[in-house]
């Protein structure tokens, strides 16, 4: 606390060796953000300009790297900053927009997903309707639910936190996420059960939906030869999407909660993984599956070369 200005700090004490691998720590991060930007960025390029990408499928999986750049932009700098300060501190109020930020985009992750499961549900089961159903204003709306809901909810979060003390003072971590609430003097009862319905709301629901679309996608596809090959191409780097945001979403929620005795550096392994993995995941992914993509891709890389 500093009663001067008084406004409260966080200190992060999840580096491990900060002082001495600092440098290092800086280079490797700030490589893993510059690749980051460019390969999501290069993609949504893609796919805004050419035409036969301008289709419900694409405009999801630009919206899904845009919210990839803009997650990832809510960690890195205020990381780069830390790695070369003295001290890895953050102010009350600013650790909470962090936690805000980072939670926001990833339920909008999770809704943007559900949207790109259900498109290609229609798509494939019910090819007759599908311009019917999928029409621009119809995709606008989806865009808008994505971010929209997810920032109501989650901000109730934010609101109920900020009038809660807090006894803590440091937090076991290198960034805001839900260990925020270990700082508090008491536990919320109501915070928990608020917490347990945003992660069925934008987790558990999420991918129960778009488990329960791909196997009706899998029974079309099996009675079907001619669409097995459509449906494999369209639907599993979704499914890989999901398997490694799901995982990693899930242990980041339940940290708060279990409160596992980990070392720093196992902490700081896993933290890394979360913020690294699916940024960096969907491009790849997106890029070398989706063949309309890929066949850009190469277009633009054998020009350049």
């Amino acid at each position: 606390m500093d009663y001067r200005s008084n406004v409260t700090y966080i200190t992060f004490g999840g580096h491990v060796e900060v002082h001495k691998y600092r440098y290092l720590y800086f280079v490797v991060m700030f490589t893993v953000y510059m690749l980051i930007i460019s390969s999501n960025f290069t993609i949504v390029g893609i796919i805004m300009i050419h035409k036969n990408l301008h289709e419900p499928m694409y405009i999801f999986i630009a919206a899904l790297l845009t919210n990839s750049v803009l997650f990832s932009t809510v960690i890195y700098p205020k990381l780069l900053i830390d790695f070369l300060s003295e001290k890895q501190i953050i102010s009350y109020p600013a650790c909470l927009c962090q936690w805000f930020l980072f939670y926001w985009l990833g339920g909008s992750d999770f809704v943007l997903l559900s949207i790109m499961a259900y498109d290609r549900y229609v798509s494939i089961c019910n090819p007759l309707k599908y311009t019917n159903i999928m029409q621009k204003k119809t995709v606008y709306i989806f865009l808008i639910l994505a971010w929209i809901l997810p920032a109501c909810l989650f901000s109730v979060t934010i609101l109920i936190s900020a009038k809660r003390e807090i006894c803590k003072f440091n937090l076991k971590g290198i960034l805001c996420n839900s260990t925020v609430l270990t700082l508090h003097c008491v536990r919320s009862r109501i915070l928990n059960i608020y917490g347990l319905l945003n992660f069925v709301t934008f987790l558990l629901l999420p991918v129960l939906f778009i488990l329960f679309t791909y196997s009706r996608i899998l029974v079309v596809s099996y009675r079907c030869r001619g669409v097995r090959r459509r449906a494999a191409q369209t639907c599993l780097p979704h499914l890989l999407v999901l398997i490694n945001f799901s995982c990693l979403s899930a242990y980041d929620i339940l940290l708060s909660r279990l409160e596992p005795d980990f070392s720093n550096i196992v902490g700081l392994i896993m933290a890394l993984q979360v913020v690294i993995y699916h940024p960096i995941f969907n491009p790849i992914i997106y890029g070398l599956k989706m063949s309309r993509i890929h066949d850009h891709l190469k277009k633009l890389y054998c020009r350049s070369v």
